[in-house]
């Protein structure tokens, strides 16, 4: 027992990583518990209000993003050890993003409003005028983001600097989320916000979408037989019989084709490795805050996308987030 407990003080990194990610699965995100990332939220929304016009608006939201960043690290490196398993708790998200998706779907079962009003809750584009496949597309594009977002990148700071570099990454990620879009309110005040989001984000999205791949690749997560339109099953078929190491080519040519492609230089990369392994297409034009923002494709297969593809694509999620898992674990157990 002493030996456990000895253990367990050592290794409480380790110990946090590990409690916080089953709270994660267990609870994901209650609507009856206070959420950090709400209260960094609203402080972001306080100072936009009051910062965000006349002049020198891009250097009042430059200072905004460092001073908050610096106090969130200046907290979170005098946390007692017992509160990181909840810093973990918040900063993971993969639950809550399954959950999400997978409620869209359900709600475009209803009706297609329904699915809209759904699929608003987690995307920034505008709902009202998306067809079926449009609200489908957004919610799998969603998942493959965010699966970045939301639980490798988090976890891949956290390997990095622990839990100061995990509480930091969130708020980084959440100004992002908040202020930085490129339209007329949010151009040069959010400016930074989303620099030094694609800054954080940028080996976390390679290293999601590799993942993906290789899981893709290794384990049977996808029957293509089933996602392709009739016309071309028994080329599916065909596909399907592929060893991994075929299958992973042919993959990573794609992902090497359509990742650039996005307008962000994260967001292509792990939503081109989803589209591989679903041999479908996403991307396209979209409307935000009434304005249309031009996108290209990714992927060449504008099949209807269906029950098949949220399966696949939730299997995949899991699969992806408790092997990111368990290479952290091993990082601060042998660290």
């Amino acid at each position: 027992m002493d030996g456990a407990l000895t253990y367990i003080t050592e290794h409480w990194l380790l110990t946090a990583l590990l409690a916080g990610w089953l709270l994660d699965m267990l609870l994901g995100d209650p609507v009856w518990l206070p959420h950090p990332v709400v209260w960094i939220g609203r402080w972001i929304a306080f100072w936009e209000k009051r910062l965000n016009h006349g002049r020198y608006r891009m250097a009042k939201g430059a200072v905004l993003v460092v001073t908050t960043l610096l106090l969130l690290a200046a907290l979170a490196a005098f946390l007692p050890h017992w509160l990181a398993p909840l810093v973990v708790f918040f900063c993971l998200a993969g639950h809550t993003l399954r959950r999400e998706v997978r409620l869209v779907f359900d709600a475009l079962d209803r009706s297609l409003d329904d699915g809209r009003r759904q699929v608003a809750r987690i995307v920034g584009r505008d709902t009202q005028a998306l067809s079926a496949q449009e609200v489908r597309t957004a919610a799998l594009e969603t998942l493959a983001e965010n699966l970045s977002d939301g639980v490798v990148a988090p976890l891949f700071w956290y390997c990095l600097l622990g839990v100061p570099g995990m509480v930091v990454y969130k708020a980084v990620n959440t100004f992002d989320s908040m202020i930085g879009y490129r339209t007329e309110r949010y151009r040069r005040f959010g400016c930074w916000a989303a620099r030094i989001d694609d800054a954080a984000n940028y080996l976390p999205a390679r290293l999601t979408a590799l993942l993906m791949i290789l899981l893709g690749s290794l384990f049977p997560v996808a029957n293509h037989a089933s996602l392709r339109p009739c016309g071309s099953r028994q080329q599916a078929e065909l596909e399907q019989q592929e060893a991994p190491p075929q299958r992973r080519r042919g993959y990573f040519r794609f992902l090497l084709r359509y990742g650039p492609r996005h307008a962000s230089p994260n967001s292509g990369w792990p939503e081109a490795a989803l589209a591989a392994i679903l041999d479908c297409r996403f991307g396209g034009t979209h409307d935000y805050f009434g304005q249309s923002v031009p996108k290209p494709y990714i992927g060449d297969n504008p099949r209807p996308l269906g029950r098949n593809d949220l399966t696949v694509s939730l299997r995949l999620s899991m699969l992806a987030e408790v092997a990111s898992v368990l290479l952290v674990a091993l990082r601060w157990m042998w660290g």
